[in-house]
């Protein structure tokens, strides 16, 4: 009796494994939400004396978000892959001949995933392809200090629903200016 519980005892952790199993390996690498926006103390706003609160104002990033005219902030990417699509290879040149004409500008990458798979696989997979993009920017001149790449997984989707298109909108890298 004990030989047969333990056989199945087994046989279920194996099966449990192998669920598992996934192409992306997972990095010890810890991943921050850092996409808050600005805040900027406004002088003319002041604070009634004595209070000790100082008035703040939201300041958009629109204006330096700008990057490269006409050159997509988006990069997508195939299911379960982290490899740069040929036809992106184009905007992400624009991106790094921007970059490193202005030195001063910093970039956010945060990569995505779509609904499919689970937490800690999609913010690996997430990680990996904002890191394919920081590494084809870097080849291509970009200095590591101007770039930072981000995982939000699955947190954050671009398209609700439950059919190829959708999952493919949520597979992406977005380019963020800062």
């Amino acid at each position: 009796m004990r030989i047969k519980l333990f056989t199945a005892l087994v046989i279920t952790v194996m099966v449990a494994l192998a669920g598992c199993a996934s192409k992306v390996k997972l990095n010890d690498v810890p991943v921050e939400d850092k996409s808050s926006s600005s805040m900027a103390v406004d002088p003319s706003l002041s604070a009634k004396s004595g209070s000790g609160v100082t008035n703040v104002q939201a300041q958009s990033l629109s204006g330096m978000n700008a990057g490269p005219a006409g050159v997509d902030k988006i990069i997508y990417f195939d299911y379960d892959s982290y490899s740069i699509r040929p036809e992106a290879q184009p905007a992400i040149a624009a991106h790094a001949k921007f970059l490193s004409t202005n030195k001063s500008l910093k970039v956010s990458l945060d990569g995505h995933t779509d609904e499919r798979g689970g937490r800690e696989y999609n913010l690996a997979l997430g990680q990996k392809r904002a890191d394919a993009v920081r590494k084809a920017l870097s080849l291509l001149g970009v200095t590591e200090s101007q770039m930072e790449s981000v995982s939000f997984g699955k947190e954050k989707p671009a398209a609700m629903g439950d059919d190829e298109v959708s999952f493919a909108k949520n597979r992406r890298v977005e380019i963020s200016y800062r």
